[in-house]
């Protein structure tokens, strides 16, 4: 925003050069990024804050300079003469959305006479960046500038017969044409200016072509009003419409001072147009703001900033800001100004004592600590390698912390879940990102979903993150989670053979993590969870607790993400794994004697877990028993109604000698006996 040097000095008597408001405005917070020479005056470049909005308007500026100079601000004396006439009986004003709409003020001037602006009123809005238009736009925009107020005035005999304005929401797929000509479509979220029924602005942005001050205007209806600046910043992103008024409403606008600026800019109309003022203003004020109060101590402003100021070097600090301090001995109460917003608590007044003491006069202080080596704790670790571990099977990915609450919906989630009793986000970017997830698996879901539509198929993926889970607390309990997905099939060999990637190839990645982690004792058991395939899932148990869940997403949840290969996935505590794992690890010699495989093909009850199998073999398979694994999993026409062959191989090997046939044999007919007699099991 460009500042014009001379306009600035007309509010406050300074000696200082453009280069000594620029260099004290930045030390305090205010940046001015250059100064440029236009004429005979000098342009300041203003680069605020988004906490700073206020400084828009000069006056605001100039009272910063005057604090900062320690001199005074002179405001415009504002006299207005008024006829007889009632406003009342020219306008009514009514506010349907109070919320949205806190004041709506309006002045009525006739005769006025619609020309160019005289010259020295044009060079300010040229060189703060502005066209000038006619004398009567000139102005609002010269007010809006000065006070930081947007003002609107319509061209009152262009409206209805009602001369009712109304502030309403608008209605669905409503119309309006704006001021650059464009015929816009509203909706129900944004704010529109009514005359009667008729839309005649749209609040806060720009007014509507049909109402528009023109030469031949006579009457003016002139506007001061302060609406919700999130409101008006989504209207305006909606729109693709961005005005210099709409800026203002964004960053705060001052609710006090819409009085102040629509008089100061009936002044300037009847001073410069020639306008017959009708007496009084309409002004809808319904829920009066009161000024914020808030307490600051002088030892708690010394003990922050590390100076040693005395109360009253504190309490005329404030005064230079035209702040009210009120002394209640060993504390100040502030009435903070209605156009400072940004001051809320009192670290931010301890901040305005610091920029007018001078930030390059507080003390450079150590902090009072001792040196710490950097690294990472175990944990982090930890983490860091489990990541690595799982890299060498699945890539990694990062999802938003922020999820739909449809989610739930869509991972079959039943309404009395405990998934569901979510942290709300206070203020979310949209209803997309509007709880804060307590499981992993929908966001990988989606990442699935998407990666497929782009004609990604074969997807292997990992995440470890939080979730986050409500608490009586104020903050929510972040609890470390590492999940994975798998889809598709592995990528193609020399032999173009595709090897599905299904729940038992995601179960061996688990197993991997637990060998390479030290972490034994562990089960996988019948689960049934409303988001897996019922059968195709198990919970996974270590030492009788409770690590994660690990099965083949169901189908219905697949369907809603609109995926159609299967999808196999595994959610583990990330906590309770780092508490599992072991550094230790146990190594064993490699033997220089061959081992001896045997292959047992059983038939057993259905309902019989391989588990339990496995846990029998081990048991009678003897020290010389180094591996077993399950290779093959048969149902079907050559074995029993209700039975299953399970075939089993068996690795022996001896670190003394080479076994033989005699050395094997006997142990498995043990096995064989034993699962005979505790599963009823026959060979096939």
């Amino acid at each position: 925003m460009g500042v014009s040097l001379n306009w600035l000095k007309e509010y406050v008597d300074t000696k200082w050069t453009s280069e000594d408001i620029a260099h004290n405005l930045t030390m305090a917070g205010i940046a001015i990024e250059g100064v440029e020479k236009v004429s005979n005056d000098e342009i300041l470049d203003l680069d605020l804050t988004p906490n700073r909005g206020d400084c828009l308007g000069l006056i605001n500026l100039a009272r910063e300079v005057a604090a900062l100079n320690e001199t005074k601000l002179k405001l415009p004396e504002i006299k207005i003469e008024e006829n007889s006439e009632d406003v009342n009986d020219y306008i009514k004003v009514d506010i349907n959305d109070v919320d949205l709409c806190k004041r709506y003020a309006a002045r009525v001037i006739k005769n006025v006479k619609v020309e160019e602006s005289p010259q020295w009123l044009q060079d300010k809005l040229i060189n703060s960046g502005i066209r000038p238009i006619n004398n009567i736009v000139d102005i609002t925009n010269y007010v809006m500038l000065e006070t930081n107020q947007p003002l609107h005035g319509f061209d009152y005999d262009l409206l209805s017969e009602k001369k009712h304005i109304i502030v309403r929401r608008a209605k669905d797929q409503e119309k309006l044409t704006t001021l650059d000509g464009v015929e816009r479509e509203l909706d129900s979220q944004m704010l529109v200016i009514t005359e009667g029924d008729t839309p005649v602005a749209l609040a806060g942005v720009m007014g509507g072509e049909s109402t528009e001050i023109n030469d031949s205007t006579v009457t003016v209806l002139l506007e001061s009003a302060n609406f919700e600046g999130i409101s008006i910043r989504k209207t305006s992103k909606r729109l693709g419409l961005r005005s210099d008024s709409s800026v203002r409403f964004e960053k705060g606008a001052d609710v006090n001072g819409v009085i102040y600026a629509i008089n100061r800019a009936t002044q300037l109309i009847q001073d410069i147009a020639n306008g017959e003022v009708v007496k009084g203003i309409c002004d809808a004020y319904p829920k009066v703001v009161e000024l914020k109060k808030v307490e600051l101590r002088p030892e708690r402003v010394n003990f922050i900033l590390g100076t040693e100021l005395t109360a009253e070097e504190i309490k005329n600090y404030l005064l230079k800001l035209k702040f009210n301090v009120t002394d209640k001995g060993n504390k100040f109460v502030i009435d903070v100004p209605s156009y400072r917003p940004d001051i809320e608590m009192e670290v931010d007044l301890i901040e305005e004592v610091a920029r007018l003491y001078g930030y390059d006069n507080i003390p450079s202080v150590l902090p009072a600590s001792s040196g710490t080596e950097g690294g990472l704790n175990k944990k982090q670790k930890f983490t860091e390698n489990l990541k690595l571990l799982l890299s060498h099977y699945l890539y990694e990915v990062i999802n938003y912390s922020f999820i739909s609450p449809k989610y739930f919906d869509m991972i079959n989630e039943p309404e009395e879940s405990p998934l569901r009793e979510v942290v709300t986000i206070a203020n979310p970017l949209s209803e997309e990102q509007s709880v804060m997830r307590t499981i992993l698996l929908p966001g990988l879901l989606d990442t699935v979903s998407r990666n497929l539509a782009r004609k990604n198929t074969n997807l292997a993926l990992f995440e470890i993150g939080s979730v986050f889970i409500k608490s009586t607390d104020k903050l929510p309990d972040e609890k470390p989670t590492v999940a994975a997905i798998v889809a598709g099939s592995l990528d193609n060999n020399w032999l173009n053979r595709k090897t599905e990637m299904d729940f038992y190839y995601l179960k061996g990645i688990v197993e991997e993590v637990f060998l390479q982690l030290g972490i034994k004792d562990y089960s996988f058991e019948e689960f049934k969870g409303n988001a897996y395939h019922p059968g195709r899932s198990a919970l996974i148990k270590v030492n009788n607790q409770d690590l994660g869940i690990i099965g083949e997403v169901h189908p219905l949840v697949l369907e809603n993400f609109n995926i159609k290969p299967r999808a196999c996935a595994f959610e583990l505590d990330l906590d309770l794994l780092f508490e599992l794992s072991t550094e230790k690890r146990m190594s064993s010699p490699i033997t220089k004697f061959p081992t001896i495989e045997r292959d047992l093909a059983i038939v057993l009850n259905d309902e019989i877990k391989a588990a339990d199998v496995l846990d029998v073999v081990k048991a009678n398979g003897s020290e010389l028993l180094t591996n077993i694994h399950i290779f093959d999993i048969y149902t079907g026409d050559q074995v029993p109604e209700g039975c299953k062959s399970i075939a089993l191989r068996m690795t022996y090997q001896s670190f003394e000698r080479t076994l033989t046939d005699d050395d094997v044999n006997p142990i498995i007919e043990t096995i064989i006996k034993t699962l005979e007699e505790k599963f009823n099991a026959s060979l096939r």
